[in-house]
């Protein structure tokens, strides 16, 4: 087990308020975001991140490099400048650093390696906590120099994941998970073993990796330590939209609908509980109804989420065709849209895009109404497989034939 409790720093509700204050489809939620934002900001006297949200807010004067994706997007309604904030929050930033550097520096003099490297690590997680990007991540860096345990190294690790989260820096969160495994392997304990799950879990999310995300979060479920990152509601939200789209009907039963992780706060979850339960249930439209909400109320307020909302919503209606298709040979377009709760017309089109995808194994006849499946046959894919793989074999072994002869 990890010897101490890991610190919500930097704080990473700050970028979801500081999204919902720039998407013009949440204004039902801009003055309560700028009020936690703000908050937020003076709680941690997060001078360098405040100075960034301003400069960020004002339109440019001239042509910058650009500027992280969390900081960089304009805001619908314009962010106060307190000077008199600054200036107190800014006097407090050089006041604790100045004690930080002191304390450094009498380390350094009289105290052993064990010591020094504390002081590295009390410096840089200030630096983290008040959102100076740029120093904070020196500060790790040089922390995790200086320190010698794996423990230690895992920590400073997945701090400096929190602080590419924090900035939506893609770049920094991958360096240092593959960092984290690395450093997993040498040493770490079961607590940041199970840590690491959920980080990696988040970052596959943000990725459309849905599949990977929930087989992360469900080996999670049950030890999930990493209040840091996300609450744990929020946690088991995510592995039960992860696995509603990417579990097979049984593995979600088993995995997510009747897990004692998720019973244990489903009744705060209403709306996936309604999700999971239609589509289990095969209550399809009671699916489409709950679909909706989740997109509104989940997907779309969602930083982590939103860029994936068109995505989710499409191939969570594939899934559920596909479902109900699966149990009949043919159907009419008639009872298809009675199930699903919608109309004739709306059933036809949506399929017709699906089939012509190639999502969907069916046709439309539509002179009679009705949808006839067409299921593919498992010998013609193992076929098709193994000429596939075959192909691959053979283009290697002449390849391989080139370089020998």
């Amino acid at each position: 087990m990890s010897e101490e409790v890991v610190l919500p720093i930097p704080n990473l509700d700050l970028p979801q308020y500081h999204f919902n204050l720039t998407e013009p489809s949440l204004g039902h939620l801009h003055q309560d975001a700028l009020k936690r934002l703000l908050e937020g900001i003076e709680k941690d006297q997060m001078t360098p991140y405040y100075r960034a949200l301003i400069s960020a807010s004002q339109p440019p004067t001239s042509p910058t490099s650009p500027a992280s994706p969390t900081v960089s997007r304009h805001f619908q309604i314009p962010l106060p400048e307190d000077k008199a904030l600054i200036e107190r929050m800014e006097a407090e930033n050089e006041a604790e650093l100045e004690k930080l550097d002191e304390r450094l520096q009498e380390a350094e003099k009289t105290e052993g390696e064990t010591e020094i490297a504390d002081a590295l690590r009390a410096r840089a997680t200030y630096l983290t906590r008040i959102g100076d990007k740029e120093r904070s991540i020196a500060a790790q860096e040089l922390a995790f120099e200086k320190s010698s345990g794996v423990g230690s190294k895992i920590d400073i690790v997945l701090a400096l994941v929190r602080i590419g989260f924090f900035f939506g820096d893609h770049t920094i969160i991958t360096k240092n998970l593959s960092r984290a495994d690395e450093l997993i392997e040498k040493g770490g304990d079961w607590d940041r073993r199970n840590r690491l799950k959920v980080y990696k879990g988040l970052h596959s999310l943000s990725v459309r990796q849905f599949k990977r995300a929930c087989d992360l979060f469900v080996d999670a479920l049950a030890t999930f330590t990493a209040t840091e990152l996300l609450s744990y509601n929020d946690f088991v939200a995510l592995a039960m939209m992860a696995g509603a789209l990417t579990l097979k009907r049984p593995d979600l039963k088993k995995k997510i609908i009747t897990a004692p992780e998720v019973i244990q706060v489903i009744h705060e979850l209403p709306v996936l509980a309604e999700l999971t339960k239609a589509l289990y249930d095969c209550t399809y439209d009671k699916f489409f109804i709950a679909l909706a909400k989740v997109e509104q109320t989940l997907l779309i307020p969602s930083r982590v989420l939103h860029p994936h909302a068109r995505y989710y919503v499409r191939e969570m209606r594939i899934l559920a065709y596909a479902q109900l298709l699966e149990s009949y040979r043919s159907l009419t377009l008639e009872s298809l849209a009675i199930a699903f709760g919608v109309s004739v017309t709306f059933v036809d089109t949506e399929l017709a895009r699906f089939i012509a995808l190639g999502r969907l194994n069916c046709t439309i006849d539509r002179v009679h109404g009705i949808v006839e499946t067409n299921r593919p046959s498992a010998k013609n894919a193992q076929y098709e497989t193994v000429i596939r793989q075959g192909d691959i074999l053979l283009n290697s072994v002449q390849k391989l034939s080139k370089v020998l002869y």
